[in-house]
């Protein structure tokens, strides 16, 4: 299913630390990265691994204020200087520029191999850090690689890139960055902002009202959604309006704190399903826009339980060679584990046992996801020429 992919993947993308026991810990990285070795996700001969190099200002300005720049380069050497930076999700960190410019290389590497046709697929899991705005950094993101990567894509002269968000957090970075710019569809499935960080994403945020409404597609979904019913949501709202939109490329972000045992976020997937995911967002690539698929990653917080298990089946994915789920791991990868003294029980098998069957969407269900679905059809479906009500749209 697919025929070339590029992973980009260099150990010194590890240096984004923001120290200490902060969340966005780079041995969730690490960790993935030896685990898909150790399976032999890497071995296919149609997988090239590149190195990224950092993004210069030329890129970083196509979505960053040059002040904004200069202040993240001051920040190490002047405490105190704003812009979102310096504070406990955000600290300021020895090399934090180059770190978030390397990062942002790699998302920007990623476009460029499909874009050119060196790769049908392309996977940055360092990046996805789409919290980051124009003047400011925001939710461990200092850079926004996502929106620069899809701002470098219609430099090359796209008119519908479709960016779809798996995080359980809004990715109000990208939104923001594309509200008013309709050749870019922001789709995001989130946990709902009244009860997370950002705050935003509401089915109602649908894009400017004089110049891209229908651009922004925003699905907020209730504590506790599980497989089943994040698999019923997704298929009920997602691959509609990408088909309407008929995207020329797909980034998407695939962040993994959707996990039942994230520390930072309440909903209740397993691998399994999102596994199932990124299987879906596969699917779409092939049937919407000849495979053209950029994969970066995002949250996640379960450093040894949930990130390296959901990210290797996603980089087996984007290879088209999916894990069974029932794939033992390691011996040597759960030694490595104990050895570096983190404290969670390493897993034994890439599978939890979660459910991903589900029904699709109708109408007469009175749910709370259904509720949630409803919501997002009726807020966004008519900008597609599609009907709310109709289980066939």
């Amino acid at each position: 299913m697919s025929d070339s992919i590029t992973v980009v993947w260099d150990d010194a993308l590890l240096g984004y630390t923001m120290g200490g026991d902060h969340p966005l810990h780079p041995v969730r990285l690490d960790l993935t990265m030896r685990l898909a070795d150790g399976l032999g996700v890497l071995a296919t001969d149609r997988l090239e691994v590149l190195k990224p190099a950092p993004a210069g200002p030329e890129l970083l300005t196509l979505v960053h204020d040059p002040a904004y720049l200069d202040a993240v380069r001051r920040a190490p050497t002047e405490p105190g200087i704003g812009h979102g930076l310096g504070t406990a999700d955000n600290p300021i960190f020895e090399g934090m520029y180059d770190a978030a410019a390397l990062i942002t290389g790699g998302s920007v590497l990623a476009a460029q191999r499909v874009h050119e046709g060196h790769a049908q697929h392309a996977v940055n899991i360092s990046g996805g850090l789409h919290h980051a705005m124009r003047d400011s950094a925001a939710g461990f993101c200092v850079f926004n690689d996502a929106a620069i990567a899809i701002a470098w894509l219609l430099g090359q002269g796209y008119e519908r890139i479709a960016y779809v968000d798996l995080d359980v957090h809004h990715g109000d970075g990208v939104q923001a960055a594309f509200y008013e710019d309709p050749r870019v569809l922001t789709v995001s499935i989130h946990q709902t902002p009244l009860t997370l960080f950002p705050g935003t994403g509401y089915p109602e945020e649908t894009g400017d009202a004089d110049t891209a409404l229908g651009s922004a597609v925003n699905l907020a979904l209730p504590n506790g959604t599980d497989d089943s019913a994040w698999l019923r949501a997704f298929t009920a709202v997602v691959p509609s309006v990408l088909k309407a939109f008929q995207p020329q490329i797909i980034v998407t972000q695939c962040g993994c704190d959707a996990h039942h045992e994230d520390p930072l976020a309440d909903l209740a997937l397993t691998v399994d399903g999102q596994r199932a995911s990124y299987r879906a967002m596969h699917e779409l690539a092939h049937q919407l826009c000849d495979g053209k698929w950029v994969v970066l990653g995002g949250g996640g917080y379960g450093l040894v339980r949930c990130v390296p298990r959901a990210w290797t089946h996603l980089l087996a994915e984007v290879a088209g060679s999916p894990l069974d789920p029932a794939t033992e791991i390691p011996a040597s990868w759960r030694e490595d584990v104990a050895a570096r003294g983190l404290r969670a029980r390493p897993p034994t098998h890439m599978t939890e046992g979660g459910y991903t069957g589900f029904s699709r969407w109708d109408p007469f269900t009175e749910s709370r996801v259904d509720r949630a679905i409803m919501r997002t059809r009726r807020a966004s479906f008519p900008y597609f020429g599609l009907d709310p009500d109709d289980p066939r749209d």
